[in-house]
């Protein structure tokens, strides 16, 4: 990667680094979110379903640092030689995710609330 092309100017290359960090905390607070509803629902008396809401924030986050690191490599390639910055297609998705994920979990507080 960093024997490609140009140096580019290091504020850019920085901005997309402080970027993909951005990305990882997400990642890092999809699973930390994952890991406390899977820990509250073995401990709780919730619906059987709600470990999956947990193990899908889990997966989701680490997909989601997978895509960072990958995007970044590729907006830093795209600096070096100088080419328009790729789409930030997963962003749309990132947002489908936690708007599923948000859903879900309403869904089992209400299936909380209204329980016996």
């Amino acid at each position: 990667m960093y024997g490609l092309g140009d140096e580019p100017d290091p504020r850019f290359s920085m901005a997309n680094e402080r970027t993909s960090l951005a990305w990882m905390r997400t990642a890092l607070a999809l699973v930390a979110g994952g890991v406390a509803l899977i820990s509250v629902a073995t401990l709780a008396d919730m619906p059987r379903w709600a470990p999956l809401v947990g193990a899908a924030s889990c997966a989701g986050g680490g997909a989601l640092a997978v895509r960072a690191v990958l995007s970044w490599a590729k907006v830093e390639r795209a600096l070096r030689l100088r080419q328009p910055l790729p789409a930030p297609r997963s962003l749309f998705v990132l947002a489908a995710g936690v708007v599923l994920l948000a859903a879900l979990t309403l869904v089992l507080a209400l299936v909380e609330v209204a329980g016996p």
